[in-house]
């Protein structure tokens, strides 16, 4: 973990109220998939933490969705100007040696983190990706996915793709016979919560990467606190944001 100081290169919109923002840092960063970086926004005493899509060499790519004023302060921003990031922060994703199928179940902007493990896994892995947006003009990262063995991309209102959510899609092919080792997820809660049932009930081995508000993103805030199964408590930035599924409360 480290602060850089790190120049825009791009800060492009790729979808109705997302954007992608590429960033050059000072030197090479090594990254997991399923880690995060915490960006200062000017104007506010705050940081955002977005997960890191890709990385490739001195290069990171954030994406997110503009929802308050920070995001709109950082969406505004251009090539040459420069943030503040502090990063990796977090645990990422981890798939076993002998887990050969992974399948990727993500939606909204909860698909970004699944760019970066389908970048870290395929093709060394055959991957399976299920990835679920709003409607079409959400739509964004296909080019990504198209590296997967298996794409299914969908949408709630059915303008792209099947009228379904990401859940329903890998559940579709689970009664197909096409099951995976291991799944790796992000999203909504309302999403997670169908996934864990299905995993339990098909006895499949899942890890959910939780999105929560974040203060300092480094575990002294307490402010991401989550619930555990145990009846015990974990900060998302520190002791996540990647946990078993069955593990979180959800």
């Amino acid at each position: 973990m480290k602060d850089y100081r790190a120049e825009i290169l791009s800060d492009e919109q790729i979808a109705q109220g997302v954007y992608e923002l590429v960033l050059r840092l000072p030197g090479e960063v090594k990254v997991r998939a399923g880690q995060f970086a915490s960006v200062g926004v000017r104007g506010h005493l705050l940081r955002r933490p977005f997960a890191i899509c890709k990385a490739e060499g001195e290069r990171i790519s954030l994406c997110f969705q503009v929802r308050g004023e920070g995001t709109r302060n950082l969406a505004s921003m251009g090539a040459g100007e420069s943030l503040q990031v502090l990063m990796p922060l977090g645990n990422g994703f981890f798939v076993e040696r002998d887990e050969k199928r992974v399948a990727l179940v993500g939606g909204g902007v909860g698909i970004f983190p699944m760019i970066a493990a389908l970048r870290e896994y395929a093709p060394a892995k055959e991957v399976f990706a299920y990835i679920g947006f709003r409607n079409k003009e959400a739509v964004c990262g296909l080019e990504e996915f198209e590296r997967a063995a298996r794409l299914k991309a969908v949408t709630d209102d059915g303008s792209y793709g099947e009228k379904k959510n990401a859940v329903q899609a890998f559940e579709e092919d689970l009664r197909a016979g096409i099951r995976p080792d291991v799944v790796l997820s992000c999203g909504p809660l309302p999403m997670l919560r169908a996934l864990k049932e299905v995993l339990e009930r098909e006895k499949l081995p899942g890890f959910a990467s939780l999105e929560e508000r974040m203060g300092c993103g480094i575990g002294a805030c307490l402010v991401c606190v989550c619930d555990l199964t145990d009846g015990q408590h974990a900060r998302v930035c520190k002791d996540g944001p990647v946990f078993p599924i069955g593990d979180v409360v959800l």
